[in-house]
C-alpha cells in the first residue's frame, strides 16, 4: 500500500468514526436520565412514568437483595404483576436520591450502567450498588434489566 493511500485510509476511519465519538456525552446523558426517571417515578408512585422507562420484552429482569429479602421477576408481564400492589398501596417518598455513576458503557444499542445509590429520607439512609442494561428504541432508550444490592450492614 503506497504511503498516501495509509494516509487517506487512517482519515476516512476517523471521519467515519468522528460522528460516534460525539454523540457518546450525548447518549450518556440521555441513558442517565431514562434511569433517573425510572428510579423516581417508581419512589414517587407514579406507575406510568415507571412503566414509560421499561422496555415490555420477555427478558426484561428486575432484582434486588439486602439483609431481609432477595427477590428476582423475569419478564415485563411478571414484573409488571408483581409491582402492580406497590403502585396500588404505596405513598409517594420524600426521598433524595442521589447516583454515583461508576460506568456507563454503549455497545451499538445496548448500555450498561453501574451506579452507587444513596437514598435519604426521614426514616432512614440506604446505599445500593446498582446495575442497569438498557436497549435503544424509536422512542429512545428504555430499560430491560435493573440490579440493586443493598449495603449491608448500614454505615
Amino acid at each position: 500500500m503506497k504511503p498516501y493511500t495509509k494516509f487517506f485510509t487512517l482519515v476516512f476511519l476517523i471521519i467515519c468514526g468522528m460522528p460516534q465519538a460525539f454523540s457518546q456525552p450525548k447518549e450518556t446523558d440521555a441513558i442517565k436520565a431514562v434511569i433517573a426517571k425510572e428510579t423516581s417515578s417508581y419512589f414517587n408512585v407514579d406507575y406510568k412514568g415507571w412503566a414509560d422507562t421499561w422496555l415490555k420484552v420477555p427478558y426484561a429482569y428486575w432484582s434486588y437483595s439486602d439483609s431481609t429479602n432477595t427477590s428476582f421477576v423475569e419478564g415485563w408481564d411478571a414484573l409488571n404483576k408483581s409491582k402492580t400492589s406497590y403502585f396500588k398501596n404505596s405513598k409517594p417518598s420524600r426521598a433524595i436520591i442521589t447516583n454515583e455513576w461508576q460506568e456507563v458503557r454503549i455497545y451499538g444499542n445496548g448500555a450498561y450502567v453501574r451506579f452507587i445509590q444513596r437514598v435519604k429520607d426521614d426514616i432512614d439512609r440506604d446505599e445500593t450498588s446498582q446495575m442497569r442494561v438498557l436497549e435503544k428504541t424509536k422512542e429512545g432508550w428504555k430499560v430491560i434489566c435493573v440490579a440493586a444490592i443493598a449495603r449491608y450492614p448500614k454505615e
